[in-house]
C-alpha cells in the first residue's frame, strides 16, 4: 500500500455528494471520532457518504491510489481495527432511510440506520426486526456480524433475517446479493462480517410481534452464587420463546446513573418472552424470587423496547472489550466467575455478561449464512471503561485474567461481534466454512481493497 502522508484527497471530495475529510482539514479531529471513546482512529480519510454512489466513489478511489477502504456506522466496535493509516474510512451515518413494507414483513434499512429508529418505525406496524441491546448500535453492522438478540432463541441470528444487500464490491461496483443473485457474496455477508464489500442497504424479514414480557432484575452481589447457580438451572428448562442473560455488572458512580444503582456491585437476570404476557409473567416469575431485588423492571413491553431491557448506554463512551464462548456453565465455573467478577474480586470490569443460547441460535437452518449456529451454552461479554481511576492496562489485563479462567469450559470458538480487538476471524467458524469466506474474498477482492474489522484474508 502506498504512503499517504503527502495524498491529496480534493480531487475524491469534488467527485462526491457528501464529504472527504483528510488530516490537516477543519473537522479532522472530529470526522475520526469513534462511538467507542476509547479507541483513537488515524485513517487516511474518512468520507462522510450520503448515498450508495459515494460508496463507490470511495473504493474505487482507494483502489486506484493503493489504499484501502472500511466501513464504519457508528463506531462501536472500532477497535477491531488495529490501524487505519493506509484506509479509507466510509462512514455511513448519514444513510438513515428505513421503509417499513407492512404487508410484506420487510423492512429495507440504509446502511446508517440505527437499531431503535428500524425497531419503533417497524413497531408501528406491529411488526419487530432481529435486534439487539442498544437502540444506537448501527443495524448493518449488527446484522453481518450475526447479530444476537432477545429474539434469537426463537429465530436466530439477524444475519440470517436478511433477505437482500446491497454491496459496494472491492471493484467499486453497487451489486444486489440475495439467495439468486450473487449467491456467495449473499452468504459471506450474513455473519461472515464486512471483508466481502461495503453494504450499502440490507431488506429485513420482519416478525409479527405483538406486546411481549420483558426487562431486568437487578440484586446485590453477595447473591451471586446463589443467583448464577439458580438461573443457570432455569434457563436449561427455559422454552425457545425466552432469550435471556445473567451478568456482573457495577454501573459507573455518575449523575446518569439511577440512585439506587449507582455504583452498587449487583448481579442482574435479563430476560424476554415473546407469547402472552401473563405466560411470561408465570414463566420468569422464579427470576424475581432469587433474592430480593434491588431493582426490577420486569413487565410488558412492547417489541420496540426490546433494544433498552439490557440497559447499555446510549451515547459514545470509551470501552475496552473481551468475549468467550462457553461450552456449559457447572458450578465450578459459577465458582470461578464469582471470584473473577464478584463482591471481593476488585475487579475493573463494568459487566460480565453471559448470553443464553440455544434454541434457534444451536439450530443451523437451510439456507443459513456463514453464521448458521453458535455451539455452547452461554456466550460471554465483557466491557471495562477506562475513566478515572480506571486505566487501559487495568482493563485489559482483568480481560485476560477472565479469558484465562473461562479457558476449561471454553468451545475454542469465537463470536465476531463479540470480538472487539485485531485479529483474524479463523476461530469464528469452522475450517470449511472459513474456507469457503476465504475463497468468497479470493473471487470479489482478491486485492484487499474492502477491510473488515476481523480480517479475511484471499485464499490463494
Amino acid at each position: 500500500m502506498s504512503s499517504t502522508a503527502e495524498q491529496d484527497f480534493s480531487s475524491l471530495d469534488a467527485a462526491l455528494a457528501g464529504q472527504a475529510l483528510s488530516p490537516g482539514d477543519d473537522g479532522w479531529d472530529e470526522a475520526r471520532l469513534a462511538w467507542n471513546l476509547a479507541v483513537d482512529q488515524h485513517p487516511a480519510a474518512v468520507v462522510f457518504a450520503e448515498g450508495p454512489d459515494d460508496v463507490a466513489h470511495a473504493v474505487r478511489y482507494a483502489a486506484e491510489n493503493g489504499l484501502r477502504a472500511a466501513a464504519q456506522g457508528t463506531g462501536h466496535a472500532a477497535a477491531m481495527h488495529q490501524t487505519l493509516d493506509d484506509t479509507i474510512l466510509v462512514k455511513t451515518a448519514r444513510m438513515t432511510g428505513v421503509e417499513i413494507d407492512a404487508e410484506g414483513r420487510v423492512a429495507r434499512v440504509q446502511a446508517g440506520a440505527l437499531s431503535g429508529d428500524v425497531a419503533a418505525a417497524a413497531g408501528e406496524h406491529g411488526l419487530a426486526p432481529l435486534l439487539g441491546s442498544s437502540p444506537d448500535v448501527g443495524v448493518t453492522g449488527f446484522t453481518v456480524g450475526g447479530g444476537l438478540g432477545w429474539l434469537g432463541r426463537e429465530f436466530g441470528f439477524a444475519c440470517n433475517s436478511v433477505l437482500a444487500a446491497d454491496v459496494v464490491n472491492g471493484a467499486g461496483e453497487l451489486v444486489r446479493a440475495d439467495a439468486e443473485t450473487n449467491a456467495e457474496l449473499f452468504w459471506a455477508i450474513r455473519g461472515g462480517g464486512g471483508s466481502f464489500g461495503i453494504v450499502t442497504a440490507l431488506e429485513l424479514a420482519l416478525y409479527p410481534i405483538g406486546p411481549l414480557y420483558a426487562g431486568d432484575v437487578m440484586f446485590d452481589v453477595e447473591h451471586a452464587p446463589a443467583v448464577l447457580a439458580a438461573y443457570r438451572d432455569w434457563a436449561r428448562q427455559a422454552p425457545r420463546e425466552v432469550t435471556s442473560s445473567v451478568r456482573f455488572l457495577t454501573p459507573p458512580p455518575i449523575p446518569d446513573v439511577p440512585e439506587p444503582i449507582r455504583g452498587r456491585p449487583m448481579v442482574t437476570v435479563t430476560a424476554a418472552f415473546h407469547g402472552d404476557p401473563a405466560e411470561g409473567e408465570r414463566l420468569l416469575a422464579p427470576l424475581r424470587e432469587l433474592a430480593t431485588p434491588v431493582v426490577d423492571m420486569y413487565g410488558e413491553q412492547p417489541p420496540a423496547a426490546l433494544v433498552r431491557i439490557h440497559g447499555d448506554p446510549e451515547q459514545p463512551v470509551p470501552g475496552i472489550t473481551g468475549g468467550a464462548m462457553l461450552r456449559e456453565l457447572d458450578d465450578e465455573a459459577i465458582d470461578m466467575l464469582v471470584r473473577i467478577a464478584g463482591k471481593d474480586s476488585g475487579s475493573p470490569l463494568l459487566q460480565v455478561d453471559l448470553r443464553h443460547l440455544g434454541g434457534a441460535l444451536a439450530d443451523k437452518a437451510d439456507g443459513a449464512g456463514a453464521l448458521g449456529a453458535l455451539e455452547g451454552e452461554f456466550a460471554v461479554s465483557a466491557v471495562g471503561v477506562p475513566m478515572g481511576p480506571v486505566t487501559p492496562e487495568a482493563v485489559h489485563g482483568a480481560l485476560q485474567d477472565l479469558a484465562d479462567a473461562v479457558e476449561p469450559w471454553s468451545t475454542g470458538l469465537s463470536y465476531l461481534n463479540f470480538t472487539e480487538k485485531p485479529s483474524d476471524a479463523s476461530s469464528a467458524f469452522s475450517d470449511e466454512d472459513y474456507a469457503r469466506l476465504r475463497a468468497v474474498k479470493a473471487d470479489l477482492d482478491p486485492d484487499r481493497v474492502i477491510r473488515g474489522g476481523q480480517e479475511i484474508e484471499p485464499a490463494g
